[in-house]
C-alpha cells in the first residue's frame, strides 16, 4: 500500500502545482472603446412546475462605469419583450456617468409584459477610448415561500463606429 501512495502523492501534487501556476485573471484582455450598443437578457418571469407557471420576477438593469478616469454618456435603455417588440425607453435624455458611477433601471415585479424572453438595448458613447461598462441585469422574486435571484450579464452587439 505504501509503494502505491507515493506515486499518487506526487501525482496529485504535479495537478495542484500545474493548476496554481495558471494565471489568474477576470478577462482575458483589457479592451477599450468608445463606445458601444449592449444587448441584456432579462426575464420579467420564469416559469416552475410542469404546469409551467409563471413566476414574476422583479428586473433590475445596471449600467457600472468601471473606467477609473473618465466618464461615458449613456444614450439609449430600451426596453423589449420577448418577440422583439418595442417597450419602453427608460431614458428621456443622454445621461453621463463619472468614473466608476452605477445607475439602475427597474422593472416592478408586476410588470409581465417583457415575458420570458425581455431584453434591454443600452448604447453608451465617450469622447476617449475607455473600458467598456458593466452591464447586467438582476432578476429577483418569491413566491410560495421561495426565492429566486440570477444575473445576465450584457453581451456588446455593436462598437461605436459601426
Amino acid at each position: 500500500m505504501k509503494k502505491d501512495f507515493f506515486p499518487a502523492c506526487i501525482l496529485t501534487f504535479l495537478c495542484v502545482f500545474c493548476f496554481l501556476i495558471q494565471p489568474l485573471h477576470a478577462d482575458d484582455d483589457i479592451v477599450t472603446t468608445n463606445g458601444q450598443t449592449i444587448y441584456v437578457p432579462a426575464y420579467s418571469h420564469i416559469y416552475s412546475g410542469d404546469r409551467e407557471r409563471p413566476f414574476l420576477l422583479t428586473v433590475t438593469l445596471s449600467i457600472r462605469n468601471i473606467d477609473p478616469t473618465y466618464q461615458i454618456k449613456i444614450t439609449r435603455v430600451d426596453y423589449y419583450q420577448t418577440q422583439g417588440k418595442y417597450l419602453k425607453s427608460y431614458l428621456e435624455k443622454p445621461i453621463i456617468l463619472e468614473p466608476l458611477e452605477s445607475i439602475r433601471y427597474v422593472v416592478p415585479e408586476k410588470d409581465e409584459t417583457g415575458g420570458s424572453g425581455a431584453n434591454f438595448i443600452v448604447a453608451w458613447a465617450s469622447d476617449k477610448p475607455v473600458n467598456s461598462p458593466i452591464v447586467e441585469s438582476i432578476m429577483i422574486g418569491t413566491q410560495y415561500q421561495q426565492g429566486v435571484s440570477f444575473t445576465s450579464r450584457g453581451r456588446a452587439i455593436k462598437m461605436a463606429a459601426e
